[in-house]
């Protein structure tokens, strides 16, 4: 066997590892398992699972908090802004303006109640 026939046999048995190395793990995932197994989705087996879990809630409290106050501002912003206070002005009376929407939205919400 001559040098350049034993460069192009190490090549293709490098090819032929590198494409089965990637084909392992794919088979791997498919177990039988299905992602609608709920003994596994529930109950994370190791520590650092329970611990990702929990962030992953916290997390989503956190931005389900955050969404909520958005929320909220934004619509007393709006409130005052239809009762006449117009935030991107440039106004000497800035206090007096939005005290006088407030009221405004304060009569208004007495009223309706």
């Amino acid at each position: 066997m001559t040098l350049l026939q034993t460069r192009k046999l190490l090549a293709l048995l490098a090819s032929g590892t590198l494409m089965l190395s990637s084909v392992v793990p794919a088979l791997a995932q498919s177990s039988g398992v299905s992602a609608t197994d709920t003994t596994s989705a529930s109950a994370p087996s190791t520590k650092a699972e329970q611990k990702a879990q929990q962030k992953a809630q916290q997390k989503a409290q956190r931005k389900a908090a955050r969404k909520a106050a958005r929320a909220k501002n934004t619509a007393e912003l709006k409130k005052l802004e239809s009762n006449g206070y117009q935030p991107s002005e440039n106004d000497s009376n800035y206090p007096q303006n939005l005290q006088n929407a407030e009221k405004k939205a304060n009569a208004g919400q007495a009223a309706s109640q």
